[in-house]
């Protein structure tokens, strides 16, 4: 009965957590040419605006974080979808750019307390150490927003128009995602679980990490590997094709190899809620880090035919990573607290991803397929950080 009721909820919230996503950080692709024109802007101002949603949430996320640990996620949840309800609502009632980015604002409040980090510190906040495979799950479910969410707001856009595109997106999270939020279990009192560094070791015992301070290398150490894996995550998001076709795929090939990452990173999902789940997260998130750089290498020594190899590499470690995200401050930190340290630990994560997509772009337009030297880099750094997190005393003696 109990694991029924858990695969219930994850069920629900993996749902509504489809619709943020496909609502929030999947519209501008679909979006943004027709909103651009309409509205007399240029393309480049849309994802301006979607940048400053992306530094709004950055902003709010450790706040919202807070709010979680002290009252738990369903009165939260339930807030954004109001939120997201009135941003896509102010966004179809745009006359120009200044309403432009203030809706874009709104939404980004929403994202700051309705995406992934919300999620995850809800379920931490009803499962404590026990949701590993919880947030594997919702991972598991939302893992298809874009799958789900880019067919649907072309179709949508098709027959209503952009406006009419956001207007049902904030009608579905009134009738669909607020029900949904709505229906998950109360949070009982926050896990009274002393908020040292646990172990990153099944072997070594947590006295090691209750030094003073023994946090802060932790805490800075995740935050560098969460922002570089973001960046190269939303980087390959808005640039994956053009960056197949520099390296001499035709548009139509590079366009079927690009939709095989959304695939690559449920397969990899699927990987770790089975094999991988008896495994060290910390371990899981080292193999994760390294699969994007390793592609890289390989299609720009070989070339074209390795971007089969490359697409689903980065799929694969994409979609551990963001499991990661939810894990590694848990097994790391505890549950104490979680939604507040989440936020904390995300905010350079969200400024990187908000400076992503410019620049990369200025990357390919300066060294073409020679750009992905850029995020192999940023890539082999944060492998650096999680060994040295390994290996660090304040962490595992």
């Amino acid at each position: 009965m109990l694991i029924s009721h858990r695969t219930s909820v994850v069920a629900r919230l993996g749902t509504a957590q489809t619709l943020a996503w496909a609502s929030s950080y999947y519209l501008p692709a679909m979006l943004a040419t027709t909103m651009a024109a309409d509205l007399g802007v240029s393309v480049t101002t849309v994802f301006a605006a979607f940048s400053f949603a992306l530094i709004v949430s950055a902003v709010f996320g450790r706040w919202a974080g807070q709010l979680i640990d002290h009252h738990g996620g369903r009165p939260v949840l339930i807030g954004t979808n109001l939120l997201f309800a009135a941003g896509l609502l102010a966004l179809a009632l745009a006359q120009g750019p200044v309403l432009l980015f203030l809706a874009w604002g709104l939404i980004g409040v929403a994202m700051a307390a309705g995406l992934y980090d919300a999620a995850f510190a809800t379920l931490v906040r009803l499962y404590g150490h026990d949701a590993r495979s919880s947030i594997t799950g919702i991972t598991l479910i939302a893992g298809f927003a874009s799958t789900v969410g880019w067919p649907l707001t072309a179709w949508l856009e098709l027959e209503f128009g952009w406006r009419g595109a956001c207007l049902c997106w904030a009608g579905l999270h009134l009738l669909l995602g607020l029900p949904l939020n709505a229906s998950l279990p109360r949070s009982v009192a926050a896990p009274d679980v002393s908020p040292v560094v646990a172990a990153v070791s099944p072997t070594a015992v947590p006295e090691a990490a209750r030094a003073p301070g023994a946090t802060f290398w932790p805490t800075v150490l995740l935050s560098l590997v969460f922002a570089v894996t973001w960046f190269t995550s939303t980087a390959m998001a808005a640039h994956l094709p053009s960056l197949l076709q520099a390296h001499g795929l035709t548009l139509a090939a590079a366009l079927a190899l690009a939709a095989l990452v959304g695939p690559a990173q449920v397969a990899a999902r699927l990987l770790e809620f089975g094999f991988l789940r008896k495994v060290h997260p910390l371990l899981s998130a080292q193999l994760a880090t390294a699969a994007h750089p390793l592609g890289a290498v390989l299609l720009m020594v070989v070339g074209g035919p390795a971007a089969l190899l490359f697409t689903v590499l980065h799929g694969a470690g994409n979609g551990i990573l963001t499991i990661a995200k939810g894990t590694l401050p848990l097994v790391i930190f505890g549950p104490k607290g979680y939604g507040a340290r989440q936020g904390l630990l995300m905010v350079p994560a969200r400024v990187a991803q908000a400076f992503a997509p410019l620049v990369f772009g200025l990357a390919i337009d300066q060294f073409g397929g020679g750009a992905l030297w850029v995020s192999t880099g940023v890539g082999l750094v944060g492998l650096a950080a999680l060994v040295w997190l390994q290996r660090s005393g304040s962490v595992v003696r």
